[in-house]
């Protein structure tokens, strides 16, 4: 019995260390992100006219929308807007861009007046491994700002 009340304190010094070490390494991971974050918003400001011609290279390989050719993506005025994802804690910027397309010779869509007209959407890029890269993904018709709010569920803004 005697045992046991000795070691009651033992216990409670144990948890509250344990307690300690987690609220400082969170605070470490906290200040570690918030580091990152703002190191990567510098390089998308300052590489943005690149990674908008790698955005329209990767994202005319998809084949999509089916009978057009990404001939052109513009990048229109900041600000872009920053989220992380809610599950696996990545960063994303999401940009306003001007799009045009072509119809492919032959294709569905060659006739088709509307083909020439220059398309608002938001560019998706990532922040991987140190530095921005996109998937190619794109949300038609929407703004960075309504892209944010449509994703609500799985994108989280940064400040």
């Amino acid at each position: 019995m005697l045992l046991l009340w000795l070691a009651y304190p033992l216990i409670l010094i144990a948890v509250a260390a344990a307690v300690w070490w987690w609220v400082r390494r969170g605070a470490a991971l906290d200040r570690r992100s918030g580091r990152e974050a703002a190191a990567a918003r510098d390089d998308f400001a300052r590489n943005l006219p690149m990674l908008a011609d790698r955005f329209l290279g990767v994202a005319s390989r998809s084949g999509k929308p089916r009978g057009l050719r990404w001939v052109g993506c513009q990048p229109q005025a900041p600000p872009t807007l920053f989220a992380r994802d809610a599950k696996t804690g990545e960063l994303y910027a999401l940009h306003a861009v001007e799009i045009r397309f072509e119809a492919v010779e032959g294709g569905d869509m060659e006739e088709v007046e509307a083909v020439g007209n220059v398309r608002a959407a938001t560019a998706v890029f990532v922040w991987r491994g140190g530095r921005w890269d996109t998937d190619g993904r794109v949300v038609f018709n929407l703004d960075p700002a309504e892209t944010l709010q449509r994703f609500a569920a799985t994108l989280t803004p940064c400040p």
